[in-house]
């Protein structure tokens, strides 16, 4: 039998994962190596009712440019109990390829310990993949798909934007990201957005619902001093991830909770939060101006990759080659942007409890600086007198007041 690479993806879709697929497979096939696609991620590695696919260079060649995945992904976690060494010596696997985020290579990483203690030795590689732009690679290095997921996303938001002009409304647009900000900024960024708001500026207050909608309300008053009455304001949904259940709860907006008591974010629309908050404010304060929601999440994780994630997911399938045949393991392939491929150990990246830490906007960078400094209309000291028209306390929606900056 001929050694065997088995290949799986976990988490959610990200644009290039057929790209990673596609390039793994026809790196190895080339070498003589049978490659096998497994459906259903860790789920379907361990099921009785295993479903794979042998694939060959028209299956890899084909695949090549779509969006979403051409091996059904999950989210599933198998516990040690699941974990059996039946697939692996079956098939004659000599490497695990994973892709996903921090969770799959960590599972990965305990079902390689598990084959080795049981004298099944293999190699996993992981190749780091989220539209979030989360994992600690090394600086300037995004994780795959997420150049893809904010062109899409800037193609919507710059739509979103031609209606508010159209209609003269705001819109309030809520953006993927877990607990970074990084696609609500890239996407905020690249359409001139007056407002961004992620949660890596509340670096020195805490994040409230309250510092949100005024964060908002700065920008629509500005505008209006401006003499625009339209505009678009996006926020991650990551400003969730630091908040306490009090201040969720105390929003107003009827929550499921799960089985711990914690309200099941999941259930609803983000940006629909946002919304309702700042209508009830605007009508508080007499201000009379429309606003809708809308939300960028599950829209943009199928796209077809771009150029950049074509090019840069070809590379990471042929470093996952060039990896393996140096016997490295327990690692995830990094390319650099001039393609230098290098391995980086989840032991280096994890805390002690084996959590790998998100990578934040760093807000300190040149571009967030920049961008937060010279790209964002808001109230600031000289706009005070004039948004008096408008306001009863303006001082308390001037930009680095609300943040503390």
């Amino acid at each position: 039998m001929k050694d065997t690479v088995a290949i799986l993806c976990g988490g959610g879709p990200a644009p290039g994962i057929n790209s990673v697929i596609s390039s793994v497979s026809l790196v190895f096939l080339k070498a003589g190596y049978r490659v096998l696609g497994i459906h259903d991620g860790y789920q379907g590695l361990f099921s009785k009712k295993r479903k794979t696919v042998d694939i060959d260079f028209h299956f890899a060649d084909d695949i090549h440019k779509r969006g979403g995945s051409a091996l059904r992904m999950s989210r599933h976690k198998p516990t040690e109990e699941e974990f059996s060494t039946d697939f692996f010596v079956e098939n004659n696997i000599k490497l695990l390829v994973t892709i996903g985020g921090d969770d799959t290579a960590s599972t990965a990483n305990r079902i390689s310990k598990f084959l080795r203690n049981n004298d099944v030795p293999i190699q996993n590689i992981h190749v780091p993949k989220t539209i979030d732009n989360d994992l600690p690679l090394p600086e300037d290095t995004p994780t795959f798909g997420y150049q893809s997921a904010k062109q899409e996303g800037v193609r919507i938001a710059q739509t979103i934007y031609e209606d508010a002009r159209t209609s003269g409304n705001w819109f309030v647009v809520a953006a993927m990201g877990r607990e970074a900000g990084h696609l609500a900024f890239g996407i905020g960024a690249a359409s001139h957005f007056p407002m961004i708001v992620i949660p890596e500026m509340f670096n020195k207050t805490e994040v409230t619902f309250d510092k949100i909608i005024k964060l908002i309300i700065s920008a629509i008053i500005k505008r209006k001093i401006l003499g625009i009455n339209y505009g678009v304001a996006i926020v991650s949904e990551g400003v969730f991830h630091f908040m306490s259940d009090e201040e969720i709860e105390n929003s107003g907006i009827n929550f499921t909770y799960d089985d711990h008591g914690h309200p099941e974010l999941g259930n609803v629309s983000k940006a629909h939060i946002f919304n309702v908050l700042l209508q009830n404010r605007l009508k508080e304060l007499g201000i009379k101006v429309k606003s809708r929601p809308v939300e960028l999440g599950y829209e943009l994780r199928c796209v077809q990759p771009t150029a950049f994630d074509l090019m840069y997911c070809g590379l990471l399938g042929y470093g996952v080659k060039k990896l393996f045949d140096e016997g490295r393991t327990g690692c995830m392939v990094t390319a650099s942007p001039s393609g230098k491929i290098s391995p980086l150990y989840l032991d280096d990246v994890a805390d002690e409890s084996g959590k790998v830490k998100p990578r934040l906007v760093n807000i300190e960078g040149d571009k967030p600086k920049l961008i937060l400094k010279d790209g964002l209309q808001h109230l600031e000291p000289g706009d005070l007198e004039e948004a008096k028209k408008y306001l009863p306390n303006p001082e308390e929606y001037e930009f680095r007041n609300i943040l503390n900056w």
